[in-house]
Order: structure tokens, then sequence, then C-alpha cells
């Protein structure tokens, strides 16, 4: 009989893809969360068995238990499975099991990891490659955000939180980039910077590090750090092996480039996401698929076809003259990233941000630099903190945030409703509207194109 895995708080990016490839490999897969949601609606058509919520009964019979890093000690589940004598394991030490045998390719960064794991996956597989593929985001070409392969490739997002990425031992290792992130885990930037030593450390020591020659916190751990393997550099900066040249906006709503290897053209390049960031990425990917030996023209092709991953810079919709894009940026430096790339795409079009903060350690760790990085926009509309797993007084710190951001006009709003109220009453033509953050203000978007759509029916003479 095929063995049984249990994964609790199922409905995660992480742990959804988890489950995903164990389904793909004969595995019997169950898992429990708060609330269904489109991933477990995937999983249970792919033949998992999804609960709403947790009950002792539900480990019963499994193999192994694998948990996120939300669940509690208490939880029910978790505790009936160390009762019954079921190995209980983090969703790195079971990355650690299910990964040993392959040639893993690792995509490491505090910014960019979801997009570039994509791109890296979407080189494969137009390769001929028939990799495992496991990403924090959905990629359309792959349906989902985990695909499981038949060779000994496999790509994965190298998360940094509660140390997952401690579980792999990469023969590619990327690191994007390095800043501080997560307060809630890593204290100060030492810490963030130990955490990826540590990473790279596991690295094969016949593998490859691609690192951004460009990024502070990327040369601050290859400056204390001799790392097994060789180390390939990539960036805009002078003396690196992998550079952009050429850079230029395409009617693609993207960047055109030129990459350059040991300061030889190889190949001009279209990317259709925008942002100079999007343009490292893709560099990133690229010294990735030189080392596995992908042609060129397979790579300049798959870049083209690169659209995004849901929640990055992700089209909901346009209503008349106003547009509505959603983006997962909850950092300041991922801010600046994603205004930028509006910037480049819509020029001088008025650029409304909805902006909810996520966790309150964040948002005070980093307080001062939330504080400018929204200068790129005309207006600014916070929302109440997404507390995630803390507790704190979410509309003081939203208004004080709010009172406080320079460079451009800033309001604070608590509820969606309110916001789309605002909205309605305030948006000019031709804007472009941003919801920014990691929780639910997702869900803002379509909610906002529903009540322009409302409103412009009313105005025709439509019915509603």
């Amino acid at each position: 009989m095929n063995k049984q895995i249990h994964f609790i708080g199922i409905g995660g990016s992480g742990l959804s893809a988890l489950a995903q490839v164990m389904l793909a490999r004969g595995w019997r897969v169950s898992g429990s969360d708060r609330e269904r949601s489109t991933r477990t609606a995937r999983l249970e058509r792919l033949g998992a068995t999804i609960y709403e919520r947790h009950e002792r009964s539900h480990v019963a019979g499994a193999d192994v238990v694998v948990i996120s890093s939300a669940i509690p000690s208490d939880n029910v589940e978790r505790r009936a499975a160390l009762e019954m004598g079921i190995p209980v394991m983090k969703r790195e030490q079971w990355l650690a099991e299910m990964t040993q045998e392959s040639e893993l390719i690792a995509v490491a960064g505090t910014h960019g990891k979801s997009t570039t794991t994509a791109m890296v996956a979407l080189m494969l597989l137009n390769a001929g490659l028939d990799p495992t593929v496991v990403i924090g985001a959905t990629l359309p070409q792959i349906e989902g955000n985990a695909r499981a392969g038949n060779s000994h490739l496999f790509v994965i997002e190298a998360d940094e939180y509660d140390f997952a990425f401690l579980g792999l031992k990469p023969e590619i290792a990327v690191v994007l980039n390095i800043e501080h992130d997560h307060p809630d885990m890593f204290e100060d930037d030492l810490a963030v910077q130990d955490a990826f030593h540590r990473f790279i450390s596991q690295l094969s020591p016949a593998g490859t590090l691609i690192a951004c020659g460009d990024d502070a916190g990327v040369q601050r751990l290859l400056d204390n750090l001799s790392p097994r393997g060789r180390v390939v550099r990539y960036g805009f900066g002078e003396g690196l092996e992998w550079r952009a040249a050429g850079r230029k906006r395409n009617d693609l709503g993207g960047i055109d480039f030129v990459a350059l290897h040991d300061a030889v053209p190889i190949g001009a390049f279209r990317l259709a996401v925008p942002g100079h960031h999007n343009v490292l990425n893709a560099l990133a990917a690229i010294a990735v698929g030189d080392v596995l030996g992908i042609d060129t023209a397979t790579m300049q092709a798959s870049l083209t076809a690169f659209t995004g991953v849901n929640r990055r810079f992700e089209a909901v919709g346009a209503v008349g003259t106003i547009q509505i894009y959603d983006d997962y940026a909850h950092h300041p430096t991922e801010i600046r990233a994603t205004l930028q790339a509006a910037r480049q795409r819509f020029g001088r079009r008025p650029l409304w941000v909805v902006f909810q903060p996520h966790t309150f350690s964040r948002l005070s760790a980093l307080y001062e630099d939330f504080l400018t990085a929204f200068a790129e926009a005309d207006h600014v509309v916070v929302s109440d903190v997404f507390a995630a797993r803390e507790s704190g007084d979410s509309a003081a710190q939203s208004r004080q945030l709010a009172r406080e951001i320079v460079g451009t006009d800033a309001h604070y709003r608590a509820t969606q409703a309110q916001i789309v109220d605002y909205l309605l009453a305030a948006l000019p033509e031709r804007a472009v509207v941003l919801t920014l953050g990691a929780g639910d203000i997702t869900s803002l978007g379509p909610r906002l194109r529903n009540a322009l759509e409302d409103r412009l029916a009313l105005e025709s003479g439509e019915p509603v």
C-alpha cells in the first residue's frame, strides 16, 4: 500500500506545493487548514483529502506529518501525531528528504525568489529537461505552484523564513539579494547574513553559486565566505561574469537588453515584465541556464514568454480608463522596485497605491524605510495592518504611517469597504491602481473592479 503523508497548514504556498509533488510521486496525501482555498481545491481535484479544521482523527494512519511554520506546538493534530508515534517534520526537514536524490537548483534571496524560480523553471521545461518545480507562487505554464518531473532536476524557491532553506543541499545555488526582513525571525542584518552563510555552506563541493554582484548584502556574504565550488556573479556593474547592456523599454511593457558573458554579447533578450529588478532576475536565470547547457535561443524564447507569476505586478482588470494591478510587495525595497516598474510602464499616468502593512514587527523594524518607499506614487491609501501571527494596535500604527509617509499624499482607511468607497469618489481618469502587500489586500482589486463596473453600468443605464 502507498505511504500516506499529512500536511498541517496544507493551504499555504509552501506546503501546497510539496503536497502536489507527493501526490505525483504516488503517496496518499491529506491535509488540513483553517479554510478552503483555490490551492486546496486544486489539491482535491488531484486526489488529496482536505479537512477544513484541525482534529486528532485527521492524522490517524499517516506515515509522516509535515507542518508549516505557522503551526503552534499545541496544535491538536501536531500533538496527536506525536502521541501516536508518527514522525512530525517541519517543512525544511521534509524538503531535505524529498530532494536528497535530486540535482537541486535552489533560488534564494530576500526579494525576487518566486519570479526567478519561475523563469528558471520555464527555461528547463522549454529545453525538454522535465524538472520537478516548487515555487511560492502560481506559474500559469504549470497551472499551479508545483509540478513533478521525471528527470533528476529539481528547481525550488529557497525560503529563508524559519530557516527553511537549510534543509537543502543544492548543486546550483542562486542568491539574488540579502536584506533585513522577517524581524520576528531575524533580529538584525547579522542574523540574516548568518542564515545565508549556512545556506551557502551546504552547496555541493562541485556546485555553482550564482550571486548578484550589485547587491551590497550579497557582496558582504561573499567577502566573509570561502564558498565551495565556483562563484558566478551577475548584475549591471563592470567586471561581472554576466551583465545586461542596452536596457530599453519595449512594446511588450517590459525591457529589452543584451546579455553579456565575460563582456561578450551572447544574445538579445525581450522581457514582457517591467522593471530593472526583473532584468536582474532574468540574468540570474540565464546564468543558471548556461551552467545547465541550455541554448541561447531557448532561454530567449522562455524569457519572452514569461508573463509573471501571480501577485507579481498581476493585472486584475481595466474599467474605462482605470487599470488595476496587484503585487505582493511588502518590504520597502520591493515597494520601490514595483513603483519604479509601474512608472516605466505607465509613464506619468496617476499612480494610486493601496498598501496593507504586513506584520507589526516588519512595520516597526523597517519603519523609517517605509516612510520614503512610496515617492513614485501620486497617492497612497494605507489600510489596517495584516497581523498574521502577531498582535498590536493596527489602526494606530497604520494611521501613523499614513501621516508620516513623505514624498506623496497619503491617507488611512481601515477596511476594504472604506477603501473602495474612497477610491470610487476620488480616483482620477486614467489612474493606475496598485494594491500592495502580502496579506488579504489581494482581494481588494477584484472588489474595486466590480464596483467600478457597477458604477459604469448605472451611468450608462444598463442593469447591474
